[in-house]
């Protein structure tokens, strides 16, 4: 997947200047892709001039002028295509797994650290994520909205976010107190 995919499935939700694609990036999309607002604006110059977005100038009296994009049918046939075609098989690239696999072998108080900071990042995604499913879910409980609602791939994703935060909260908190209890097992001989 490249990023014109994503900046693409974000704008099926309706028109969106360059600021608002990079929040609504920040809370639904960044839990399966991240991109910085750099990156947004560039990829959004790109698909426009490519013709799968189209943008109109809107004028602002108190504020500088900003452009709205939306979707053409050339990006929608485009969205159709990516679909379509076989996904690769997801991997992982986390510097924070190197630090684990050589804590023992380089010492471990800073790894222990750097999990306890990623689990209460992962916990604080956990809260905005489950905020952001109540949101989209609005008075139906998730049962019902996964039956009936008019529009659940973003809600999809967000529980896909919801595991993994949660899984990686659990993860990080569990190693941890391994390396915890191994470090004064160690400073005990």
């Amino acid at each position: 997947m490249a990023l014109r995919h994503a900046v693409l499935a974000a704008l099926l939700d309706g028109e969106f200047s360059g600021y608002q694609l990079a929040k609504a990036f920040d809370i639904g999309v960044a839990n399966f892709w991240h991109a910085l607002p750099q990156q947004l604006y560039a990829e959004l110059a790109k698909l426009e001039k490519e013709g799968l977005v189209s943008g109109r100038q809107v004028v602002q009296e108190t504020r500088p002028n900003k452009r709205l994009f939306r979707v053409t049918d050339a990006g929608r046939a485009e969205l159709e295509k990516f679909a379509a075609a076989v996904s690769k098989p997801s991997f992982i690239r986390d510097d924070l797994l190197v630090k684990v696999q050589v804590a023992d072998r380089i010492g471990t108080a800073s790894v222990i650290e750097q999990l306890e900071e990623r689990a209460s990042a992962a916990e604080a995604k956990i809260e905005l994520l489950g905020k952001l499913l109540r949101q989209l879910r609005g008075e139906a409980d998730e049962e019902e909205f996964l039956r009936r609602g008019e529009r659940i791939g973003p809600y999809l994703t967000c529980l896909r976010g919801l595991a993994f935060e949660q899984e990686h909260r659990d993860w990080c908190l569990r190693i941890a107190a391994v390396l915890k209890e191994r470090q004064s097992n160690h400073a005990e001989r």
